[in-house]
């Protein structure tokens, strides 16, 4: 088994707390690419875990976030993912880990960030809940004080724990 964290660095104006919308009702769709650790096949599709679904492997040996099974070798492979307790502030200048990643078999290359983020106005409070950062920047207006709302400079990381 091997760990992985999904770690986020940005810069952010205005707005703080910001992390993935990764509710019950509203999962979050983390997107990967992955490759085998066995063959060392990347896969080539893009996979999408949510912290909510549970799939069964094989051999009764449990369940797992995502089970895959290797088109090249046919080794199964499977990941547990967990969401941190971290938020990313506007203090924050280092890279702060968001998501644990149990694996078995697969070694996780890049994180694509599809999917809604959300932040809160650093001064008024206001939520912000349909934040897109896929292109690596997104800008606003809060209507309560008037000012731009931004986050920049959005960089993704995946290093083993």
């Amino acid at each position: 088994m091997v760990k992985f964290l999904l770690k986020l660095q940005a810069e952010l104006s205005n707005v703080t707390d910001l992390e993935p919308v990764d509710t019950v009702d509203s999962p979050f769709e983390y997107t990967f690419q992955i490759e085998c650790t066995k063959c060392r096949t990347t896969h080539d599709k893009n996979i999408s875990i949510n912290r909510f679904e549970k799939h069964e492997i094989s051999g009764s040996r449990g369940d797992a976030s995502f089970v895959f099974r290797c088109k090249e070798c046919k080794n199964e492979s499977s990941a547990t993912i967990e969401r941190t307790k971290n938020v990313f502030t506007i203090e924050d200048k280092k890279w702060i880990p968001i998501l644990e990643i149990d694996a078995r078999g697969i070694d996780f290359q890049q994180f694509i960030p599809l999917g809604l983020f959300k932040a809160v106005g650093l001064d008024t409070n206001t939520k912000f809940n349909d934040i897109e950062i896929d292109e690596g920047e997104w800008y606003d207006v809060d209507d309560k004080n008037n000012e731009e709302v931004s986050i920049t400079e959005v960089k993704w990381e995946i290093s083993r724990s």
